[in-house]
């Protein structure tokens, strides 16, 4: 498994032991750069959380969201959600997923 993330993500991964390969910001120069990641679908999900109310950073965010939204790459924008997530993932190996179909979970 691999892990992308925009450089202030990548940054702590990396610092807590976590291999993650950094991004450029959609609206930056720089390569590899989020959106081509997202619209190349490089990626299998997407976890966006914006850290504060900035211009810049809300500019980056919603490219990040709607480029997610346009290529269906599954997105996460709630803190607590992706938290829930991490845990479960951290209690299964993803090699005992069993992968279903979405009609598998309804009456």
């Amino acid at each position: 498994m691999e892990f992308l993330a925009t450089r202030g993500t990548a940054g702590f991964l990396n610092s807590h032991g976590i291999a993650t390969t950094s991004l450029a910001w959609p609206l930056e120069a720089g390569e590899p750069n989020a959106r081509d990641v997202i619209r190349e679908r490089r990626v299998d999900l997407v976890i966006n959380i914006p850290k504060h109310d900035g211009v810049e950073e809300l500019a980056n965010d919603y490219v990040i969201r709607r480029t997610a939204v346009d290529f269906g790459v599954p997105l996460i924008t709630n803190l607590q959600l992706a938290q829930r997530l991490s845990e479960a993932l951290a209690r299964v190996p993803l090699d005992r997923l069993e992968i279903r179909p979405w009609s598998s979970y309804r009456r």
